[in-house]
């Protein structure tokens, strides 16, 4: 992930839980016979949630401390997108990222294929409610998507893809970048050991990496030197 500490800071595990997305509201049942009785019994099945997602236009306003005059990319140039994901506890909640009107559509399919997985997401914010502070998102665990910084790199200063509103960060906590001897968030320590696999972790093959790869997007996990776990981008920069 290239960013200004990847992927988010102080663990806002304060940060409130989204409202649960809308479910299917036709109701179904079981006809089954009362085992005394004989009579039939109507059992209520619970819907199961669908996943929803919206696109919409941004101002300066909305995107709040993760956008400055000087950025290679304007609000207009940026959606807002609202969307489903199950989160650790398997519960079906509604997050919202801010992305490149460009990659609008490719991003909506992914996480319709990561909602239709069951891939656990910690949360879903756009970084203004961290200030625009990426080591604070990334505290928090939290998946995110633009913010106007330059890329944590030993290289030249760059823009980040993150930047353009061209990569996202999914679970930096269980997913670190991890740049020579330092990890990013440092929360993420006990996950630099990629051989355990745990819950939210991004591995080679496993439906969190291949939804991103369907799309034709890269992992920064693939990165030799400083693999960037967390990190997935439109060009792989």
């Amino acid at each position: 992930m290239l960013l200004t500490g990847c992927g988010g800071g102080n663990r806002a595990d304060g940060a409130g839980a989204s409202p649960k997305p809308s479910v299917a509201t036709t109701p179904t049942t079981v006809v089954g016979t009362a085992p005394t009785t004989g009579a039939p019994t109507i059992v209520p099945i619970t819907a199961v949630p669908a996943f929803a997602a919206s696109v919409a236009p941004v101002t300066a306003a909305d995107l709040g401390e993760s956008w400055r005059d000087g950025c290679p990319v304007g609000p207009d140039q940026l959606r807002r997108i609202t969307l489903s994901y199950w989160d650790f506890d398997g519960v079906a909640r509604s997050g919202a990222l801010v992305v490149n009107a460009d990659v609008a559509d490719a991003v909506t399919t992914i996480f319709r294929r990561l909602f239709d997985q069951r891939v656990p997401i910690r949360r879903i914010e756009p970084v203004d409610r961290y200030a625009g502070s990426d080591d604070a998102s990334m505290a928090a665990d939290n998946t995110s998507a633009f913010n106007c910084r330059r890329a944590v790199t030993t290289g030249p200063a760059q823009w980040s893809a993150h930047a353009f509103g061209r990569a996202i960060d999914v679970n930096p906590v269980e997913n670190p970048y991890v740049l020579g001897g330092e990890v990013l968030p440092p929360e993420g320590a006990p996950f630099v050991d990629r051989t355990t696999v745990r819950t939210g972790m991004a591995v080679p093959g496993n439906p969190l990496v291949e939804a991103f790869a369907a799309s034709g997007w890269q992992w920064g996990g693939r990165w030799t030197g400083s693999p960037d776990y967390q990190h997935f981008s439109a060009d792989g920069s």
